[in-house]
């Protein structure tokens, strides 16, 4: 380091300083230098988490977030020195402002509906200009290939013309760094298919020059570009005012002043896309330059591509090679460019590593020194700023006290709504549920096509249907944070915790819900920017006790600890075993984490490069509208899945069926009926029936399968009864309870049935030992803690991953654990003498 020379780690808060080197990982530079984070720019420090880590910077008329340990690879110009600024000088300078488009042409009139691109950066208000311009019945749906979610929808615009808009994942460049940002360059360079018709691309008034670098990447790529300037109210409240026509010819686009979240400016923004559609790109506009060695890079990547003949026109052509040169590294083999142009861009790199020159920087470099050319040309400060309200609240809910109190009662609000807010209408579905399955009961005459409506249909659709009330409010709970601002801050606050077994801050959140249900907890990773994150996330989720579980442990603790005296006078055994269990979840679930991260997942932790929003007032409609299509593609992508292997369980348990059993029940019903009192009778047949619905069960596959299992079980503490429970618990771990009801012959029975309970006490094994020991009851809990019990899981799962590897990956680990763990359990119990009542 140059004598002199600190790093912004060291910078003390509240300080100002000028940028003298990014020297974190390249990827991780690239990402801060395209966020505006170059050699030269001035920032300050404004905060750090409560925790310690990370900090808080302000820098280009925004708040950025990223972790100590690349704060320290970060140096910073000493005061007195400004000589140090990086080789962007006025040699450099000149080469900036060179004028002249790439020649394109109107396209020509067809049939087709033409495509618009909705881009933008994440807090920018694009969804928000999405929503406004589509309605409620925007099309959700995957990109082809890819598990990021897609919503578009046709509209009609002004002069009559249908166009399709699409809306892109929030990204800060075409340089991807995440799947979904992966999606956004592919969709607009044209890389799945035809190249868009136009890009109408979002900035935020308030970090002009951050929006403008994306603005200016698409620019280049030689498509019509319509650029939205939207909250512009909240930089006219900070005092500052925009020239649109004079910014609109430096980029060759139409530039509409828009407040998206009160509509304004959206007429004038349906008309330019209609008038940009018609016009095709504009020619009038200048284009930032690149020092000559950079320049010469990019036209000889760009003469491999035109010999390849990849890219339709020489500004696709030339937008792909600067692509290359930022996002291209060794071991990437998914670009999709040719064989030809990939080597030729691995040797600019290698040849700029070999000279120290970075080629990253001088690409970037040169795009930030044009684009702050222009924002001083359109952007004047003719007010003083009075808005204070996002420092005033960051200075309370960021705070090392406050901030973390205030954390804990947002997240306990949080954890309320997914497990008692939601229950009057869990309840309302499940008795709804019951309801017609007790009308097709009464309609139809018993058979198998009845059970089949009964308990694979209607059960089916119940088992779906019962998942969207803690989905949509976890969902409108997520919306509304990300709407606020606070979201971001939940990240900001929790990192350095999360950080210890390797997860993104994100990662608390869907943590956090896995308590409730993991179903929309596995579906809120889609907040987690990295795969290896999102991933990591989902596959440790099913760990965490969620409230299936509770059915299980409350009737295992009542038939096994009842009557227990209470530890030192205050605590039931009960409530401290049920503690332990809930204990056991978090340690579990964190400890894989953990271990996954150094091992099948492994990789170096991503940075926390994470931009800290203004404080806004939540646009309902927006958080609405987000909820609503979030819980719709649950139903639709994951519910057809549930359905069909409720329907398979369902056959699993039933089939097949013994006419002999039926036989024998007939005799026994009509002996009641002769000798039993009429006073008596309904009790009787309950009986009866309960004992053929359990001998039915034993002579089917899952049945079967139950006895099959059981000398695997044994060594656990467990007989083929509980085995079948297992079994039936993968449709939903609270089956488990029903399932052993049936088992026992009990009908309807459920945690707070007393013969149910009074069964298990009274059940004994083939030797005369008690079935239901304490020790047997700690690792029957001690496995459903850990198993992947749930079926509706696993699909969700498959469905985020992309695939089944992962899910079965999944289901394989935690069925080992949960093993091995009641194993120790039941057989280190017993050695202690601990198996006996």
């Amino acid at each position: 380091m140059h004598q002199g020379l600190r790093t912004l780690d060291q910078l003390p808060i509240g300080t100002h300083a000028v940028v003298h080197h990014v020297g974190c990982d390249r990827p991780v530079a690239r990402r801060l230098m395209e966020m505006g984070l170059l050699p030269g720019t001035a920032i300050e420090t404004v905060r750090r988490a409560p925790l310690g880590d990370p900090l808080e910077i302000r820098l280009r008329g925004y708040l950025l977030s990223l972790r100590l340990a690349d704060a320290a690879l970060i140096q910073l110009i000493p005061e007195g020195r400004a000589d140090l600024v990086d080789e962007v000088d006025a040699t450099d300078r000149d080469q900036l402002l060179q004028f002249g488009a790439y020649p394109s042409k109107p396209r020509a009139a067809t049939d087709r509906v033409q495509t618009v691109l909705l881009a933008g950066n994440a807090n920018s208000g694009k969804t928000t200009i999405f929503n406004a311009l589509t309605g409620a019945r925007a099309q959700v749906s995957n990109y082809p290939g890819v598990t990021v979610t897609r919503s578009s929808r046709r509209i009609t615009l002004p002069e009559g013309s249908p166009v399709e808009v699409v809306d892109l994942p929030g990204t800060y460049s075409l340089s991807a760094n995440s799947p979904d940002e992966q999606v956004a360059a592919d969709e607009v360079l044209g890389r799945r298919g035809d190249p868009p018709d136009a890009v109408v691309v979002v900035v935020d008034a308030g970090a002009v020059e951050r929006g403008l670098y994306l603005v200016l990447q698409i620019v280049e790529t030689g498509v019509p570009v319509v650029v939205a300037l939207n909250m512009i109210d909240e930089a006219s409240a900070g005092g500052t005012d925009f020239d649109t026509k004079r910014l609109g010819q430096w980029l060759g686009a139409t530039v509409v002043p828009t407040v998206a979240s009160r509509g304004r400016g959206l007429e004038e923004l349906r008309e330019a896309i209609d008038a940009t559609l018609t016009r095709g790109p504009r020619t009038d506009s200048s284009r930032p330059g690149l020092p000559a060695d950079a320049e010469q890079d990019v036209a000889a990547v760009t003469k491999a591509l035109a010999d390849a003949n990849f890219g339709q026109t020489p500004a696709v052509q030339r937008a792909w090679a600067v692509w290359s040169l930022l996002s291209l590294e060794h071991d990437d083999d998914a670009s999709g460019l040719p064989e030809p142009v990939r080597r030729q861009v691995q040797a600019i790199q290698d040849r700029a590593t070999q000279t120290q020159r970075n080629l990253h920087q001088e690409l970037i470099t040169a795009r930030y020194r044009w684009i702050e050319t222009v924002a001083a040309d359109v952007r004047t400060q003719a007010r003083e700023d009075t808005r204070q309200w996002t420092e005033r609240l960051d200075g309370i809910l960021i705070h090392r006290f406050y901030g973390v109190a205030a954390f804990a009662v947002v997240m306990a609000v949080l954890f309320e709504a997914l497990f008692s807010w939601s229950e009057p209408f869990i309840g309302a579905i499940e008795g709804a549920t019951g309801w017609l399955q007790t009308m097709v009961a009464t309609s139809l005459p018993p058979g198998v096509l009845n059970d089949l409506l009964i308990d694979g249909v209607i059960a089916g659709v119940g088992n779906v249907v019962v998942f969207v009330p803690q989905i949509a409010m976890l969902f409108f709970f997520i919306a509304l944070l990300e709407d606020l601002g606070y979201l971001a801050r939940v990240a900001f606050v929790i990192d350095r915790l999360m950080g210890r077994v390797g997860l993104h801050g994100k990662a608390f959140v869907p943590m956090l819900s896995g308590f409730a249900c993991a179903i929309p907890a596995v579906m809120a990773t889609r907040t987690i920017e990295s795969r290896r994150d999102r991933l990591i996330t989902m596959l440790t989720l099913p760990m965490v006790s969620c409230s299936a579980r509770l059915p299980v442990y409350a009737l295992v603790t009542a038939v096994v600890f009842a009557g227990e005296p209470r530890v030192f006078g205050l605590l039931s055994v009960g409530a401290l075993v049920l503690f332990s269990m809930y204990t056991l979840s978090v340690v579990a679930t964190l400890g894989a984490a953990a271990v996954l991260r150094r091992t099948v997942l492994t990789g170096p932790r991503l940075p926390l490069v994470l931009e800290l929003p203004p404080y806004r007032v939540p646009v309902w409609r927006n958080v609405a509208l987000v909820t609503w299509r979030r819980v719709r593609k649950f139903l639709e992508d994951a519910g057809t899945i549930i359905l069909t292997m409720t329907i398979i369980l369902w056959a699993l348990l039933s089939f097949p069926h013994s006419a002999e059993i039926d036989t024998l029940h007939d005799a026994s019903r009509a002996q009641v009926l002769a000798t039993t009192p009429a006073a008596d009778q309904e009790a009787a047949l309950a009986e009866l029936d309960g004992r053929l619905a359990s001998d039915q069960l034993r002579y089917s596959v899952g049945g079967r399968m139950g006895r099959l299992i059981e000398p695997v079980l044994e060594p656990l503490g467990f007989d083929w009864r509980i085995g079948v429970g297992i079994l039936g618990a993968f449709a939903a771990r609270e089956v488990f309870v029903s399932t052993l009801g049936i088992v026992f012959g009990i009908e309807a029975a459920d945690e707070e049935s007393v013969s149910l309970r009074s069964s298990l006490q009274n059940a004994t094994r083939v030797d005369g030992s008690p079935l239901m020991t304490p020790l047997a009851g700690v690792s029957l809990m001690v496995f459903f803690v850990l198993a992947c019990q749930c079926m509706s899981t696993i699909v969700v799962v498959r469905k985020e991953a992309g695939g089944w590897g992962w899910p079965v990956f999944m289901f394989s680990y935690m069925s080992v654990l949960a093993y091995v763990a009641s194993l120790a359990v039941y057989q280190i119990g017993s050695l202690m003498g601990w198996g006996t009542a």
